[in-house]
C-alpha cells in the first residue's frame, strides 16, 4: 500500500494517501460490506461508527505498520543478559 500512495504521489506531484476503506472497497466490496453489517449487529453499532470508521478512514500503509509493531512487540523475545560471556576457568 506505501508503494502504491508512492507511485501516486510522484505522477500526482502532490501527496497522496489512500484510505484502508478505499482500498478494501476495490479489492473486495462485499466482505466490506459484511465487516460493517456484523459490526453493527453482533458486535456494537458504536464499534462501527466512530471506531471502525476512524481506522478505515487511515491510510492503508499506516494502519497495518502499527498492526505489524503490535504483533511484532507481543511475539518478542528480549535477550536474558549475561549469557553474552564466557565463564573463566
Amino acid at each position: 500500500m506505501a508503494v502504491l500512495d508512492a507511485t501516486r504521489t510522484v505522477a500526482a506531484s502532490h501527496l497522496v494517501l489512500t484510505p484502508l476503506r478505499a482500498s478494501w472497497g476495490a479489492v473486495s466490496p462485499h466482505t466490506l460490506e459484511s465487516f460493517q453489517h456484523f459490526m453493527q449487529t453482533k458486535i456494537n453499532p458504536l464499534a462501527w461508527d466512530p471506531v471502525a470508521v476512524t481506522v478505515l478512514n487511515l491510510p492503508g500503509f499506516a494502519v497495518f505498520g502499527v498492526l505489524a509493531f503490535l504483533l511484532y512487540a507481543i511475539g518478542h523475545k528480549p535477550r536474558r543478559r549475561g549469557r553474552d560471556f564466557a565463564v573463566e576457568p
